[in-house]
């Protein structure tokens, strides 16, 4: 998926159960590359986009990605999507499914906590865990520290690392009121964090009012100017940088 993925897995009463699991983990990232890449020509969902492939004749995970994509378009009011630039791209869902998938993967093969890190999208499971939010305007820092003893998948969206990559769907361009970056919380997980993330950025200053809406999402932002704002239970998974 173009990104770097790293595990931290502790609690394993079955070292090789778990490595099994862990290879288990890493061959389904890769498949999932393989299916839904929108950077290879040759990928069921670029063929499914280009009307090649009819979405009876995909692998079942792909039928299971657009349903959780429809999910959230409606639950966003059409600020997530597909279809930027009249194409089909789940890219804003489906590395969130992806990740939480393999978590879960591992742990159901004895590992007791799972911390999964897709490209600063985190699923986590057990704990205790603390989780960094990179400062975008200072690299090298951290703006947040989240703690947590619970099941938690953090997303994070914006320009920092790869430029503007999430338009308006609106408008095709870049979020008017644009953030430095935009983190979601989900006890649900990663697959909705990451969606709601990409939602979220889009909307720009809209954000807040959405995700104080959102029962069991919270939402933590950076301004441009370097501000910050977070939601109202955002405080329960927030640390001392410091400590």
């Amino acid at each position: 998926m173009g990104t770097v993925f790293s595990f931290d897995i502790r609690g394993a009463q079955d070292e090789a159960r778990v490595r099994a699991g862990l290879r288990a983990a890493v061959a389904s990232l890769h498949r999932v590359d393989e299916v839904f890449s929108p950077f290879r020509p040759d990928s069921q969902i670029m063929r499914l986009g280009r009307g090649e492939l009819a979405l009876s004749d995909c692998v079942t995970e792909v039928p299971e990605v657009l349903d959780l994509c429809t999910r959230a378009e409606r639950e966003s009011d059409g600020w997530f999507t597909t279809g930027y630039g009249g194409g089909l791209d789940p890219t804003g869902l489906v590395k969130g499914w992806a990740v939480e998938r393999a978590v879960r993967m591992i742990a159901s093969s004895g590992a007791a906590s799972v911390c999964l890190n897709g490209g600063g999208d985190v699923q986590l499971l057990g704990g205790p865990w603390r989780v960094g939010i990179a400062d975008p305007l200072h690299p090298g820092e951290l703006a947040m520290v989240i703690e947590t003893r619970e099941g938690l998948g953090v997303a994070t969206s914006g320009p920092a690392e790869r430029g503007c990559h999430v338009l308006d769907p609106h408008t095709g361009r870049a979020p008017v009121d644009a953030l430095a970056s935009l983190t979601v919380v989900c006890r649900e997980g990663l697959t909705m964090a990451d969606a709601r993330a990409t939602a979220a950025y889009a909307m720009g200053e809209r954000a807040r009012d959405w995700l104080e809406a959102l029962p069991g999402a919270e939402g933590f932002a950076v301004t441009t100017d370097g501000g910050t704002w977070k939601t109202s239970g955002f405080h329960r998974y927030t640390a001392k940088l410091n400590a």
